[in-house]
């Protein structure tokens, strides 16, 4: 099984449809959809699951030993984004956690 953070963006919903055009596998989808149009990107993709980033590291220490493979692109990345400790938060000490999740 693969999961994809960040997989409802543009970048991972085409990471999602090279995955899929290998068939490599199933693939989990973290990532938020919120009010915009990014459901888009992954409407035509069969996914195994969909996960919020809020229980990404549950999920992974439940179902770690079924994936293959975490690509990690999830992130806050609006360029206007002024709360700092929310940037540390999803940017840094998620994928610090994830990195350590996966050792």
């Amino acid at each position: 099984m693969i999961l994809v953070t960040g997989g409802a963006g543009f970048i991972g919903s085409c990471l999602i449809a090279g995955l899929e055009a290998r068939q490599a596998g199933p693939v989990v989808v973290c990532d938020i959809l919120g009010n915009t149009e990014k459901w888009r990107n992954l409407a035509r993709h069969e996914l195994a699951d969909f996960i919020p980033p809020h229980s990404l590291l549950d999920y992974v220490r439940k179902n770690g030993k079924n994936l293959d493979v975490i690509f990690h692109m999830g992130a806050s990345s609006s360029t206007t984004e002024v709360d700092a400790d929310l940037i540390i938060e999803s940017n840094f000490k998620l994928s610090l956690e994830l990195w350590n999740l996966c050792l």
